[in-house]
């Protein structure tokens, strides 16, 4: 389709752009399907004469870092085989980011060791190549039907995404499965092609909400861009719960009418490390006394909300004292 080389380095995979309403079932060409949005390493994986390979979406060789993967495709998968899917961690029952992410930049005893104390799995979804033929100009059915008689020879830690073209399963799902981790829903045309670099699916995240303080913002007091919301543990430390997208002109002109730059001792440095926000932010710490709510989604690293929060409303009628200490009610629902 692009000329792409398929069977050296990394591949571009199709994108999905975020929406916030479940389309509809003749929302998308041929009809909607609906998978599964899991909250791991969007990677493809390829068995070729070369031997076999996975790369992220973002071109990096991850074969190193997931050698039960690697193993277990070398056994199972014929070569010209090309699949998209996701790399997981479960445990407990529930999608563990944290684990993924320690794998990286570990050395190859501690990959080692976490390959076996907490194997990964690898969930495929689409299917680009087989028998060495690329298959992403055919429909999505096509690729589907090829993809599940190759499954029918898949052993853990090798997995096939389930889909459902049943709308009311995928609302039942949407609400259902981020108790497990699941960040929400991709919707695809079951007779679209496979666009490599282009946003042509639909990607609904699950969100819940959850009141927290505003112990931080980035920009000015006076002209807040967005905030950093914590919440207080039981031995009563703020800590932080993540960081807001950029506020309206409304909110920031609301907010700056009620937040006060910190004036004591304020348990945040003012730049939050990449332990946070994925790098160093500059921040201004205010005095931790108006309460919000926000919305958020099941990603999940070290406690922290991974992506954005969504600022809902001000919540005047409350104090950081009627709030409970960090605990299940920051959980999505049915968890």
């Amino acid at each position: 389709m692009t000329g792409e080389d398929l069977w050296s380095g990394p591949v571009a995979v199709m994108l999905a752009k975020a929406q916030d309403a479940i389309p509809g079932p003749a929302a998308l060409p041929g009809g909607t399907i609906w998978e599964l949005k899991y909250d791991g390493y969007r990677s493809v994986l390829r068995s070729g004469e070369e031997g076999t390979s996975l790369w992220s979406r973002q071109g990096t060789d991850l074969s190193g870092i997931f050698p039960e993967l690697i193993g277990a495709a070398t056994e199972q998968l014929p070569d010209g085989l090309l699949l998209d899917g996701e790399v997981v961690i479960w445990r407990d029952g529930r999608l563990d980011f944290d684990q993924l992410q320690q794998r990286m930049g570990a050395s190859a005893a501690a990959v080692a060791r976490s390959a076996s104390e907490h194997p990964a799995s690898y969930i495929a979804f689409d299917l680009l190549a087989v028998g060495g033929i690329d298959v992403r100009s055919s429909p999505w059915r096509d690729r589907r039907t090829l993809l599940e008689e190759l499954a029918q020879g898949f052993a853990p830690p090798l997995e096939l995404s389930p889909y459902t073209d049943d709308h009311a399963t995928a609302e039942q799902w949407f609400h259902d499965y981020p108790a497990a981790g699941v960040e929400g829903l991709v919707a695809k045309g079951a007779g679209s092609p496979y666009r490599s670099g282009v946003r042509g699916w639909i990607k609904i995240k699950a969100r819940h909400s959850v009141d927290a303080v505003v112990g931080a913002v980035i920009g000015s007091v006076e002209r807040p861009e967005a905030l950093v919301a914590g919440r207080r543990t039981a031995d009563g430390e703020l800590i932080v719960l993540g960081r807001s997208g950029p506020l309206n002109s409304a909110q920031a002109r609301e907010l700056a009418l009620l937040l006060r730059v910190a004036v004591n001792d304020h348990p945040w440095p003012a730049h939050l490390g990449s332990g946070h926000f994925g790098g160093p932010v500059a921040i201004t710490q205010v005095e931790p006394t108006v309460v919000i709510e926000v919305a958020a989604d099941t990603a999940l690293q070290g406690g922290r909300h991974r992506h954005p929060l969504r600022l809902l409303r001000i919540r005047p009628e409350l104090t950081p004292d009627d709030l409970a200490p960090i605990g299940e009610d920051l959980a999505p629902p049915g968890r």
